[in-house]
């Protein structure tokens, strides 16, 4: 994925807000499960009373907990309230707390966070013990023997007051060892029900503060949610136009470098490769692209919260973590090593089975006729059955993950449940805090899973992205020069070789040596000879399909390395010797190279290239649809709408590579005679690839080619006295009598 970091690097804005979501993504997930914790055991257990700080306290409650103060405390603490007179209590105290009476009361001061945790922290054991002695039975043999023969009109707290300091140590160091029992979890809950008794005495309905506490902490966690959908929903939209984008930029330059290509880069990738890694392997990049923003960054932002937020709450319990970690990344570690080196298997079996497919489409005819269907069957099957079995392999070992994942996350569950329940039952936890711990627990099992599942995708969109890169970065052998030069007007149309020579890539012989010929304005220079003497290699050379070893090629009077290629073809007219059409209608395919031409103009080049009549056949004429690479319509109708396509380009130069080799010789003279009236009309140059001698007897200039040399240039009777190749092609194509007739 590192060698297309520039594609990925351009949607940057993308990436950060996806970056920033995912944080708030995170935060709001990893939250809700300290709201819950704090329903069950602030707002169920402890009915709502979570501190041992109350908003009011009556006078007498005040003067009991100021005797279990020490005198520094006892300042903090009446710094903390203020204390109010009955006649001035407002109206709304008394509504909430009924049984106030005629009793003064202390109202707490708005205090900074940093002094309510002081006093939480001071008030823990003086309201635990407030709350042990008002719960007393005075009938109890725990009073008897505390609080034994008081004076008539002494209560226990005026004994206390009267205590000597030992003895209240004696008390606090009791309370000390109560509490050391209870547990955190506990102590909280045992102080905030201090609090909640205090309450009731003065008539406070404390189930509605509990009814309010869950309420609102359950508006809470449903804002935290819908904070945290909205930025799921943000980063999948984000996140899709990034991995949108990225394939999208990725396509363009993959079409643009092929559309570069010379036939030694088409040479060197196969067509069903090209289309692999524009179809199948952009798509791989594209879905990891999109997974990278909204797993690969949430997963260890998840999992490594969760892991603090476990830490903190449950430390006692963070050792199932650590072993569930310890299992799981063994588990991947395993699947990576086994399903890694498949991916790359798995990208050359997608090109073989594109290949076969391709070749079976395009060769279907030749297998009707030599009746070879079975053999093409088993041949896809085998691709096909060479695919399916890998892709097999790699499913099974990611399938295997989810069961796995699975047993995991119920096992933890149970090892929970079970430990947690100890620790509950020792007050180091509460219920809320157990469950809170197994969400967490259940994150980190899920962020490792979502991680699991992306080291094993990432490394074949890597594959996947290197195949891409090979492409983008291949060089065409064949480029515009830097400083391009103009034709010289002087010499439209003029074609002239020089010392051509030419050697295929990798070949130990040249295809054609020392070729020099000039073709001039309104004249026809043909080339003929045997099957492979380069004739179709040469014309190549006009257009730089291919690129002269040695020697000069000359076109308007400028070698064809010095000027632009878009240039050098638009002044020329090819029709290949496999003519090509496009998917479309009659008309988009005649304009493809002359889009402004008039109907007037279009008219006359379809009357040249003797495409009228069947044309004209059609309902719909000039509409009349053609699919897909021309297989509606029959050999020769696309060789004459491919020769009226380059005639309706108005080029200085025509190439006809064997163009006419699907024509019936009446309908091949009748083009030849009309071809000819143009040439002289607008003085163009034709160079004519034919096999046939009667297609190119009429040339101003035949050109003979045998092993890659010229052996012969001339005019039809010229050649027939004095070169011997093109005697014997002559004669093995015509009687004697026909070409003293020609």
């Amino acid at each position: 994925m590192l060698k297309i970091k520039k594609y990925l690097l351009k949607f940057w804005p993308f990436m950060i807000v996806c970056f920033a979501l995912l944080f708030v993504q995170s935060q709001a997930e990893l939250a809700l499960p300290d709201y819950m914790s704090d329903i069950v055991s602030t707002g169920i257990q402890a009915g709502g009373f979570d501190s041992p700080v109350a908003d009011i306290l009556s006078e007498e409650t005040f003067d009991h907990v100021m005797l279990f103060l020490t005198d520094s405390e006892q300042i903090t603490f009446q710094e903390s309230y203020d204390f109010i007179k009955n006649k001035d209590i407002s109206q709304s105290i008394k509504d909430l707390y009924p049984k106030i009476g005629d009793q003064n009361i202390y109202e707490l001061k708005d205090l900074s966070s940093k002094e309510m945790d002081q006093l939480e922290d001071m008030l823990v054991k003086p309201m635990l013990m407030v709350m042990s002695v008002d719960s007393m039975d005075p009938e109890s043999k725990e009073y008897q023997q505390m609080f034994a023969n008081l004076p008539t009109g002494m209560d226990a707290y005026d004994a206390i007051a009267l205590m000597p300091e030992e003895a209240k140590e004696k008390m606090a160091e009791a309370v000390d060892s109560q509490m050391e029992t209870m547990g955190d979890s506990t102590m909280k809950i045992a102080a905030g029900n201090s609090v909640k008794a205090e309450y009731e005495r003065l008539g406070r309905d404390v189930d509605a503060v509990s009814h309010q506490y869950i309420f609102i902490s359950g508006l809470k966690m449903l804002g935290i949610a819908l904070i945290g959908t909205l930025s799921a929903i943000t980063v999948a939209y984000c996140s899709s136009r990034f991995g949108a984008g990225v394939a999208r930029n990725l396509r363009k330059d993959v079409f643009n470098k092929v559309e570069s290509f010379s036939n030694e880069e088409f040479g060197k990738y196969s067509t069903a490769s090209l289309i692999t890694r524009t179809t199948n392997d952009i798509t791989q990049v594209q879905i990891v692209s999109m997974m990278m923003l909204r797993i690969i960054a949430f997963a260890p932002i998840m999992g490594i919260g969760a892991l603090i937020k476990a830490i903190t709450n449950s430390p006692s319990m963070t050792w199932i973590v650590g072993i569930v970690l310890l299992f799981i990344t063994g588990v991947i570690l395993v699947t990576f090593i086994v399903v890694l080196p498949k991916f790359k298997i798995i990208q050359k079996l997608i090109d073989k089975l594109n290949l076969t497919m391709r070749e079976n489409l395009s060769g279907m005819l030749v297998i009707r006729a030599f009746g070879n269907e079975k053999h093409s069957e088993e041949r896809f099957d085998q691709a096909n059955q060479n695919l399916r079995d890998v892709n097999l392999f790699v499913n099974k070992a990611m399938a295997s993950l989810m069961p796995i994942m699975m047993f995991i996350f119920n096992a933890v569950t149970l090892i929970i449940v079970y430990y947690g329940a100890k620790q509950i039952d020792l007050g180091n936890i509460a219920i809320g805090q157990m469950m809170a711990f197994m969400q967490y627990a259940m994150h980190i099992i899920m962020s490792f899973l979502m991680i699991a599942m992306i080291a094993i995708m990432v490394p074949r969109a890597s594959v996947a992205a290197g195949r891409i890169y090979e492409v983008i970065a291949t060089e065409p052998k064949i480029i515009d020069p830097k400083d391009p030069m103009p034709f010289i007007n002087s010499k439209k149309g003029l074609v002239e070789f020089k010392n051509v020579s030419f050697q295929y890539p990798g070949a130990h012989e040249p295809v054609l040596e020392n070729i020099s010929f000039t073709a001039s304005p309104g004249k026809t220079t043909a080339f003929i000879g045997s099957t492979g003497s380069g004739k179709s290699t040469l014309i190549h050379l006009i257009p730089r399909f291919y690129e002269a070893t040695q020697g000069e090629v000359i076109v308007n009077g400028v070698n064809v390395k010095d000027v632009r290629m878009h240039d050098l073809r638009d002044v020329i007219g090819f029709v290949p010797q496999k003519g090509v059409l496009f998917g479309g209608t009659i008309e988009s395919n005649l304009k493809y190279g002359a889009p402004d031409i008039s109907d007037e103009e279009l008219a006359e080049v379809i009357e040249i290239a003797q495409a009228k009549e069947f044309i004209d056949e059609k309902e719909e004429g000039l509409q009349s649809p053609i699919a897909q690479g021309g297989t509606n319509v029959s050999g020769g109708q696309k060789q004459r709408l491919c020769i009226a396509r380059a005639l309706a380009k108005k080029p200085d130069i025509y190439i006809f590579d064997d163009s006419f080799s699907a024509l019936d010789f009446k309908t091949d003279a009748k083009l030849r005679k009309e071809l000819n009236k143009l040439i002289q009309k607008t003085n163009s140059t034709v160079l004519l690839v034919g096999q046939r001698i009667a297609s190119i007897m009429d040339a101003d200039q035949i050109v003979v080619l045998d092993k890659g040399r010229i052996v012969g240039i001339g005019r039809h009777d010229e050649l027939m006295k004095s070169c011997e190749v093109y005697q014997e092609i002559a004669y093995s194509q015509l009687s004697k009598e026909e070409l003293e007739n020609a």
